[in-house]
């Protein structure tokens, strides 16, 4: 099977974009151009389209990284998921194979010394995606796990207190004793007091934001309009805690940053805004509503307190994995 390898270029934008949200299996908005295009300044994109003729089979969104000497094909650092973006068509046995051998054939030509691909978690996938997986173990690649935790909306109770756990019910009602109000923040101001807040709380657990202000406003006004929203909660006109959330095709709801003032929190903040957040997204009928991992260091550490937190909500647990290997 003839297939062939071109590198990215921005006249592909538009192609690459309609590629990814109506023709792929397991591609997102995370692997979308509109929401890459920020990181160009951060990184030396090296994004690959794979053909058949003129079609495309799959696209690989990328960067180059060197770390210790070395050149790594990274897909994508500055993602949740990168990987093989596969065409709805071509998921079989025969293209896929051929897929992952013509890649990994063009990055030993182009010198690089391992390649890193994050697959895309099963439920932000459109098919199943087994084929990626068995290759990547049939050509000797590598992996890590990161435990992710989600709900599907097909498993739960339509009167949302009903699937959290006996603590969750009663932490949720000490909080409605406070007259607490949810609500989505609209103004660019709101957004700043969330950012603030979202940096206090990461601070107080030694880590930072992955994104600055700056790029949040972006998200909000600009780029990812139709797709970004923030909520919050306030006591006495106070934000005390809040959400940056992604909508995924209005079948994910996910959670990107959550965030509380530790110093509210006798008032159970936390478990007023998951309980409004899943209540938003069980109301506007999305699928799954999706937490993010709970895991650190590629997996090998596991934040159990923070799991188990979720887990409370009526939560079960889904794979992140990475694969990798070393070239020659």
């Amino acid at each position: 099977m003839h297939l062939s390898i071109e590198k990215f270029s921005n006249k592909d934008d538009e192609k690459w974009d309609n590629f990814i949200m109506n023709n792929s299996i397991n591609g997102t908005l995370l692997h979308s151009r509109k929401f890459l295009n920020y990181h160009k300044n951060k990184f030396s994109d090296y994004s690959l389209l794979i053909k058949k003729c003129a079609s495309i089979v799959a696209v690989v969104p990328a960067c180059e990284v060197v770390e210790e000497n070395k050149r790594i094909f990274y897909s994508h650092k500055g993602s949740t998921f990168g990987g093989i973006v596969i065409n709805s068509v071509y998921n079989n046995i025969s293209h896929i194979d051929s897929v992952i051998s013509i890649l990994e054939q063009y990055l030993n030509e182009q010198g690089f010394d391992k390649v890193i691909l994050k697959n895309t978690s099963e439920i932000f996938c459109n098919d199943n995606t087994s084929l990626l997986d068995y290759f990547y173990f049939k050509y000797g690649y590598s992996s890590y796990n990161e435990l992710s935790l989600y709900i599907d909306f097909k498993k739960y109770d339509s009167i949302i207190e009903n699937n959290f756990s006996a603590s969750k019910r009663r932490d949720l009602k000490y909080s409605l004793k406070y007259n607490l109000q949810f609500k989505i923040l609209k103004t660019d101001d709101e957004v700043n007091d969330f950012y603030k807040l979202l940096v206090l709380s990461l601070t107080n657990h030694n880590t930072k934001p992955v994104h600055s202000l700056e790029e949040l406003l972006d998200f909000k006004n600009s780029r990812l309009s139709d797709i970004v929203e923030f909520y919050g909660v306030y006591y006495k006109d106070n934000l005390i805690a809040g959400s940056m959330v992604f909508n995924f095709n209005n079948t994910v709801f996910h959670t990107q940053y959550l965030a509380s003032d530790s110093v509210y929190s006798k008032y159970y903040p936390m478990n007023f805004l998951n309980y409004n957040l899943i209540r938003e997204a069980y109301l506007n009928s999305f699928r799954f509503f999706s937490f993010g991992i709970s895991t650190e260091k590629q997996g090998e550490i596991l934040n159990t307190s923070l799991a188990q937190f979720k887990e409370g909500f009526g939560a079960m647990s889904s794979i992140n994995r990475t694969y990798f290997k070393e070239l020659k």
